[in-house]
């Protein structure tokens, strides 16, 4: 059975002559124009419909899929998923493991720089709000390809404005969706047995429990997420307060009129609360996995996680205790798609298509909706499956500590990408200390 490559990405950058030993290796080949005939008359044949071209013209070639390679769930799962367009498309799938989506931005910006058009070394990313925003702001992703693909109806497009929009940007065929993410709290309930449910709440839990709380830095990706929440949440409670509509502000960019008005209600919160946190809001851990380690020390009492079985994953390795539960905020859930998309310049367009495709499969979808799998939520709408496709997603009982079904009461969309420098920048100037 195919077994997926995994490659971290410093060692796949250095690989910069793949395609000229790829190109060796062809031109020993004896089949080779007999082969590049085959794949012109495959394009040039009206009779073929656009995606039976793409088949055919995808299949049989290699993969590079740049992705987060930090949750071992997540890699087992795309292992799965690469040895099944092995047997479907005899595609040699590859992940190039990322600590950071930016590491594979700025690879296709170089590429860009010096003229590499046709043969870049990404052919398929994993990717999500600003690095999205950058990536079609510089004409970095191939366009109008993923609205085209037979699985993308599945996701009802037409009357599911979350598969056409990323951090309020529209999509335009430039991407596809993969799944959905939401915020996710989780608590050791031998240390705490009534853990906040709103932003207020939090607050209040804080000065009692001091210590027993904290968030990432930026520009950890969570800690972000952290922080975006409390100030929608911030927001809302405003305009609430005061009939105005302040929160609109951050669905546009973030500019010099804006920022003040709309980050100021943050920069107050964190005064309040950082004095509680732990050790006092003088020191931050840098990452999720860190944050997770000192609830498992009993240091914390309540952290939070983008990725929720990465929760019942960690009590099963015994990196959590068992007494961890999991729950969903009650004012709001930070929620967003996450999307897979070609760039520009890929060496292998098509057969990323045909990835793309079988990731929003129902099959794939289903396995990976699986909490014990990976625990990520469709992008597919259940009225537009069959019966036999709708019995797929149909999940055994879960781990205790894993997220309850249906716990997401209430969701809440992310800023404007621009908005993730705009905080960063103002919590560093503010909060910036040495880790």
């Amino acid at each position: 059975m195919h077994v997926i490559k995994s490659l971290q990405v410093s060692s796949t950058l250095k690989n910069l002559s793949r395609y000229s030993i790829y190109a060796m290796a062809l031109g020993i080949c004896m089949g080779i124009s007999a082969s590049t005939a085959s794949i012109t008359n495959v394009s040039d044949d009206k009779s073929l419909s656009h995606w039976q071209q793409v088949q055919e013209t995808g299949k049989n070639q290699d993969v590079y899929f740049y992705a987060w390679g930090g949750d071992p769930q997540i890699n087992a799962y795309l292992q799965w998923a690469a040895e099944q367009v092995d047997d479907q498309y005899n595609i040699n799938l590859v992940h190039v493991k990322l600590s950071d989506t930016s590491e594979a931005v700025s690879r296709v910006l170089a590429e860009k720089s010096a003229n590499n058009n046709d043969e870049g070394s990404l052919d398929l990313i994993w990717i999500n709000g600003a690095n999205f925003a950058t990536m079609s702001e510089n004409s970095l992703l191939l366009k109008q390809w993923a609205n085209k693909l037979p699985n993308f109806s599945l996701t009802n497009p037409e009357n599911n404005p979350t598969v056409n929009f990323d951090f309020g940007v529209p999509t335009n065929g430039m991407e596809a969706p993969w799944g959905q993410a939401s915020l996710t709290f989780y608590y050791d309930r031998l240390s705490t047995d009534n853990p906040p449910t709103t932003l207020n709440e939090l607050v209040n839990w804080t000065a009692q429990n001091p210590g027993r709380f904290s968030y990432p830095k930026p520009p950890d990706f969570l800690g972000m997420s952290f922080l975006k929440y409390a100030l929608v949440m911030l927001h809302e409670q405003h305009d609430a307060q005061t009939g105005e509509n302040t929160k609109a502000q951050l669905n546009l960019p973030a500019t010099e009129q804006n920022t003040d008005l709309v980050l100021d209600p943050l920069w107050t919160f964190l005064d309040d609360l950082h004095p509680t946190l732990w050790r006092k809001g003088e020191q931050f851990v840098q990452t999720g996995a860190q944050m997770r380690r000192l609830v498992d020390d009993t240091e914390l009492s309540l952290a939070f996680t983008f990725s929720a079985p990465e929760v019942p994953a960690a009590v099963q390795r015994y990196d959590l205790p068992e007494s961890i539960r999991s729950y969903a905020m009650s004012d709001g859930s930070l929620s967003n798609t996450h999307f897979v998309a070609i760039p520009y310049n890929a060496s292998h367009p098509k057969a990323a298509q045909l990835v793309a495709n079988f990731l929003m499969s129902p099959e794939a979808q289903a396995k990976k909706q699986t909490p014990s799998i990976w625990g990520d939520k469709t992008v597919l709408v259940q009225s537009t499956l069959d019966p036999e496709q709708q019995a797929l997603f149909k999940n055994k009982q879960p781990h205790p500590s894993a997220l309850p079904f249906d716990s997401i009461k209430r969701t809440v969309s992310e800023p404007h990408p621009s908005w993730v420098d705009a905080i960063m920048q103002g919590w560093q100037t503010r909060y910036g200390v040495s880790p």
